[in-house]
């Protein structure tokens, strides 16, 4: 018995087509793979920290190689631009004090510049030498002995506006409040009924919760990835059902 066999078409055009149908299948896989491993730690940061994280998150950004044109062997790229906070978080980092300080001074939400802190000192009210030069600030020990709470006294500012709203002032050194919170005033008056209020939080050291697996992101991405070029190569060649 003989068997013949011949090619329909230029075997180098076939060859050709075929190559090209696998550089967009391998540049598709990538790009969508890329998007899903960024949509995901994203997603992990908002999980973890609720919607006070929408920046941390966004700051996960994403590339693909080469920026233009096609390739059997692309490249994705995902990476932050916090990478110092999201590496904490991810290994459960202890922060402890450094240049000889005993304490980390860490703000409470009442020494958030405009209801959320931002990088270094722009994002307090108050900082902690602004604390010391005003001669007016006072500790309150835990209860566990392992640290303080760092107040500034309390004190009644001039009502203004029409709504005549309760105006808080710690310290003479700045006014605390939360704009148009529900239940503002009530909230005001039982704050002032204290007398002082909660700048800092004074540790010698921070144990982190673990909360993100960018390692299992990535691991899981790259799981994922074959089937997703050999779908996308069948479709960019016709051979798909």
């Amino acid at each position: 018995m003989r068997l013949g066999a011949s090619i329909v078409g230029d075997l180098r055009q076939v060859l050709a087509d075929e190559v090209r149908a696998g550089e967009r299948a391998a540049m598709t896989a990538i790009r969508a793979e890329t998007e899903q491993v960024k949509a995901e730690l994203r997603r992990q940061v908002t999980t973890a920290f609720s919607g006070n994280a929408r920046g941390i998150a966004n700051a996960w950004r994403s590339m693909v190689f080469p920026r233009s044109g096609q390739s059997l062997r692309p490249a994705g790229l995902v990476f932050t631009k916090v990478p110092n906070v999201i590496d904490a978080f991810e290994r459960g980092a202890l922060i402890r004090a450094k240049g000889g300080r005993k304490f980390l001074a860490i703000p409470t939400g009442f020494n958030a510049a405009r209801g959320r802190r931002g990088r270094g000192e722009k994002g307090m009210r108050v900082t902690p030498a602004q604390m010391v030069a005003s001669g007016q600030a006072f500790l309150r020990p835990f209860k566990s002995g392992r640290g303080f709470v760092w107040c500034l006294p309390l004190r009644q500012g001039e009502q203004t506006g029409r709504r005549r709203r309760t105006r808080l002032v710690a310290g003479g050194v700045t006014e605390v409040g939360t704009a148009n919170r529900k239940g503002r005033e009530a909230w005001a008056r039982g704050l002032l009924e204290q007398g002082m209020v909660p700048m800092f939080l004074l540790l010698p050291q921070v144990k982190l919760a673990k909360r993100l697996d960018v390692r299992g992101a990535a691991e899981r991405g790259l799981r994922r990835l074959p089937g997703r070029f050999v779908a996308a190569w069948e479709r960019q060649s016709g051979r798909a059902a």
